[in-house]
């Protein structure tokens, strides 16, 4: 017997679709997301008919998290509003977060230079035309202490996009912190620590895999009783996305990196409900809007559910999801590049009615260069907007009970559950990145989309659509050689004024622990209060362990 919606359904086709659709034909033969997803014309009861709402949805802060992990969402607590920054040298950087902080910015989050990402030293014949320029450079505790001078770290959250030589700055800041007599057991803040995406999407890898996981468990255990309030990992959907995948594909492969982690933490011995709550994530969000609203629903399902019944976790902080967000660089234009302040717009905007924790928007002028002051503050007036001004914050999940975007939300959730399958039979996600299986699967989402794109399927206004010639010029910032010649100096200066003994015993106990199971958090500490630098460390373990270089996928 069929349902009364279904009937309805029906009748609306024949009766008012069909004589709509011989006067006037649909714009595409068929409609998509900007992931190529399928999208019907309409949704109705009848495509929710099998979600239970107790055992899928629930009310906020109830499991499986799927409205929100907080009962009342941001009635009670706005989102972080953590504005990315970091370029030229540390005192550059310092002064352009004193200025987000005066504009009302609620947490700092520090882009590193190559060279520190890939943990070289700015002497490096690699690091040539690099410091500086993409990030901050940070070469050694003297740099960090100069980044955060005049910042209580007490007082303020910070999160750190690193991921090889995580630990080495992660050390370098607990050790500022110290310094500055804050208490480790109450400071907060996040350090990415993500290796598994490194080499999937973004490939600033420096150590093999199985190193490379060591190395975030070592942070894992040293966290749990040393700096518990502290996110040991920001498992990085955001980088996966900006690769070419889908949104289901940025889902499925982020939390299955969430599961692989938390696997080795249990292998290395430590108790699941110990170190999974110090886990966070970072999600893109990306342009198609309600496709962003439905992957965020279903990534606090499926983490609460994987985590209650796979892992056994019995803590609540266990099973709850907790995650950041940036808008898309990879959709922002050289082009009118003032259309980027509506495109971050939409996209943050997403990420707000998909319950995020904390939000970076992305300013204008990115497409073109490091972002300006002005553009960065009105970037962060963007989340400003939407927190005070749309009233969107005063609904727990405000689009919760939506036919489109439960189906959606279920579909998301029916395709990520497949990939873990998938990834499962290979043995895991390292096994599965050894052999290229999430890399190509990225790289032929990437692919599809670029042809849909030139057929002029998939519209970038000003780019592909609506184009127009000679766009004004807009100020960017621009980031000389200056920077680099300051750290060279400064490089120099260090390496005469420190002991020189204490370094070489620092990285001769970390070469040597290297070798051994043992926990190399506190030699790491001990070396970073020598003053031995990013690159030193670094070459230490690259000694022991090797350089990866990935295998070409034929």
């Amino acid at each position: 017997m069929k349902t009364v919606a279904e009937s309805g359904k029906a009748r609306w086709q024949q009766a008012t679709l069909e004589p709509a659709l011989k006067k006037s034909p649909e714009r595409a033969a068929s409609f998509t997301t900007i992931s190529g997803r399928p999208i019907d014309r309409l949704y109705t009861a009848e495509d929710v008919e099998g979600i239970d709402y107790a055992r899928d949805v629930n009310n906020p802060g109830v499991f499986p998290y799927t409205r929100g992990i907080h009962p009342t969402g941001y009635r009670g607590k706005l989102w972080t509003m953590r504005q990315f920054a970091g370029f030229g040298t540390p005192a550059d950087t310092n002064a352009r977060y004193k200025t987000l902080l005066k504009a009302g910015g609620t947490g700092l989050s520090v882009a590193f230079d190559l060279p520190t990402l890939m943990g070289r030293d700015p002497d490096h014949e690699l690091s040539l035309g690099e410091v500086g320029k993409c990030g901050v450079s940070i070469m050694s505790l003297a740099d960090m202490e100069i980044l955060f001078d005049g910042i209580s770290l007490g007082d303020i959250t910070t999160s750190m996009t690193i991921n090889s030589p995580a630990a080495m700055i992660f050390a370098m800041y607990l050790v500022v912190a110290e310094r500055q007599g804050a208490d480790w057991k109450k400071i907060s803040g996040t350090i990415q620590n993500d290796i598994l995406k490194e080499f999937i999407a973004q490939k600033e890898y420096i150590f093999p895999p199985r190193p490379s996981m060591r190395l975030i468990t070592d942070v894992f255990a040293f966290c749990a009783t040393e700096v518990p309030k502290w996110n040991t990992i920001s498992v990085s959907g955001y980088h996966i996305r900006e690769a070419g995948s889908t949104a289901l594909q940025e889902l499925a492969f982020t939390l299955r990196d969430g599961l692989e982690y938390v696997q080795w933490g249990v292998d290395a011995g430590l108790d699941v409900d110990a170190f999974v709550p110090q886990m966070s994530f970072f999600f893109n969000a990306h342009s198609d809007f309600f496709e962003e609203i439905a992957k965020y629903r279903a990534a606090r399902k499926i983490w609460a559910e994987a985590m209650r019944n796979r892992f056994g976790a019995k803590s609540e902080r266990s099973w709850k999801l907790r995650f950041h967000s940036q808008t898309a660089g990879v959709s922002l234009t050289a082009q009118q590049p003032y259309n980027n302040v509506v495109r971050t717009a939409l996209q943050a905007l997403s990420a707000v009615l998909g319950g995020t924790n904390s939000l970076h928007t992305n300013s204008l002028d990115e497409a073109l260069a490091l972002p300006t002051a002005e553009a960065a503050t009105l970037a962060l007036r963007t989340q400003q907007i939407i927190a005070h001004e749309s009233g969107v914050t005063n609904v727990v999940d405000p689009l919760g009970g939506s036919y489109f975007v439960e189906k959606l939300t279920r579909d998301m959730e029916d395709g990520a559950l497949a990939y873990f399958a998938t990834i499962d039979n290979m043995g895991g996600m390292v096994d599965a990145i050894e052999r290229g299986f999430p890399q190509t699967e990225i790289a032929e989402s990437s692919y599809r989309f670029q042809q849909a794109f030139e057929r002029r399927e998939k519209i970038m206004v000003g780019v592909n659509a609506f184009v127009q010639q000679d766009d004004p010029p807009i100020e960017i910032l621009y980031i000389d050689e200056s920077a680099s010649a300051i750290q060279l100096a400064k490089l120099e200066a260090l390496r005469k004024t420190r002991s020189h003994d204490a370094v070489t015993r620092s990285l001769d106990r970390l070469r040597s622990a290297a070798r051994t199971p043992q926990n190399l958090m506190p030699l790491i500490l001990d070396a970073v209060r020598a003053y031995a630098t990013v690159g030193e460390m670094c070459d230490a373990l690259r000694e022991v362990w090797g350089e990866y270089e990935e295998v070409p996928i034929i």
